[in-house]
């Protein structure tokens, strides 16, 4: 391989204990963040991490495997033997191996610098994928001119018609794209919150689990996976629940015999929700009449939680207590009357 293909020079330049020092040191300030910074991070979280980390000393052994190789034909080929011809083919190898442990090292740092906002659930991949893409871009430009004497500039302007053609082709990638960049950059939502999208008349309930390039992915009441298109998402009305410095209001019916003494229960009411540790007991929970006729009356039961995920659960709970507070006063649920007549 000579310096017509590649710059020989330069390449081995690069190839040198410091670079490799450095590119060590990246390792070692990520493992050192993960041990310091990110303790109290979820399990699942845990697990992704330590999969990264795997797979970057997985490729740190490849990329040190063949960096030993090329020490070796380097002094080979210093002493004249004939397996120094191998190596620039050995060199160029470590090289871009090297640059590929280089992008995973910092993609992995970005990582967790992200993952210290949000402890439990996680951030979206998105960014990451783009400070990734956006960085193997500028090595591979770099490569190309200093490594192979390709002149980067003329090459750019050359391809700005091919560029428009296919930003036309992937106009609807694009803007899923950069509508959820948009959306993360607001911070409308994060990774576990609840959020209810409205388009026109429709409704969408669920858990976001993941940001990707193209749509935000839900998780719905029942565990079914709801994919929206990140474009359709950015133009709709989102209304976030998991917000930490805002309760969710949340309420039950009881339907009481009519006649019945409103104020005992109430009392009742307010007394069996104590019950429930999951209701937050600020706001305090407060017992309205809503309804009343000659068959029934009807008490709204307002209260406050802070997981809209688990609202049904809390609300089931609610109404079990509700019912053994009223009983044990022989408040009883109001019963269905059917008034006939008999006309002849």
């Amino acid at each position: 391989m000579g310096d017509k293909l590649v710059n020989t020079t330069s390449l081995y330049a690069l190839l040198d204990l410091e670079p490799y020092v450095i590119l060590c040191s990246l390792i070692l300030l990520s493992w050192v963040f993960y041990k310091v910074f990110l303790k109290e991070v979820s399990d699942e979280r845990h697990r992704n991490l330590k999969n990264h980390f795997g797979n970057l000393i997985r490729h740190f052994f490849i990329f040190t495997t063949f960096f030993g190789v090329f020490l070796i034909l380097k002094e080979a080929a210093l002493a004249g033997h004939s397996l120094g011809r191998a190596m620039p083919y050995i060199g160029l190898i470590s090289l871009l191996w090297g640059m590929i442990v280089f992008v995973k090292a910092c993609r992995l740092i970005i990582l967790q610098y992200l993952f210290l906002g949000s402890m439990k659930h996680g951030v979206p991949v998105l960014i990451v994928n783009i400070f990734s893409l956006i960085l193997t871009l500028v090595l591979g430009m770099w490569a190309a001119a200093s490594l192979f004497n390709i002149q980067v500039t003329p090459l750019l302007a050359t391809s700005a018609a091919f560029s428009i053609i296919l930003g036309l082709a992937l106009q609807d990638t694009l803007g899923n794209l950069f509508a959820g960049i948009s959306l993360q950059i607001d911070k409308t939502f994060d990774i576990g919150d609840w959020i209810e999208v409205t388009t026109g008349s429709q409704k969408t309930t669920g858990q976001v689990k993941e940001i990707t390039w193209r749509a935000t992915v839900l998780t719905g009441w029942t565990d079914e996976m709801i994919t929206l298109p990140n474009r359709s998402l950015a133009n709709s009305q989102i209304a976030n629940f998991s917000l930490n410095d805002q309760p969710v209001i949340r309420s039950q019916f009881f339907r009481l015999d009519y006649g019945v003494d409103s104020a005992l229960a109430k009392q009742c009411l307010l007394e069996s929700i104590k019950e429930v540790r999951t209701v937050r007991p600020w706001p305090e929970p407060i017992v309205l009449v809503t309804e009343t006729n000659d068959s029934y009356m009807s008490f709204k039961l307002i209260y406050y939680i802070d997981n809209y995920g688990s609202q049904y659960a809390i609300g089931d709970q609610v109404l079990e207590a509700g019912w053994r507070y009223l009983a044990a006063n022989k408040i009883t649920a109001a019963s269905q009357r059917l008034k006939l007549e008999n006309k002849i």
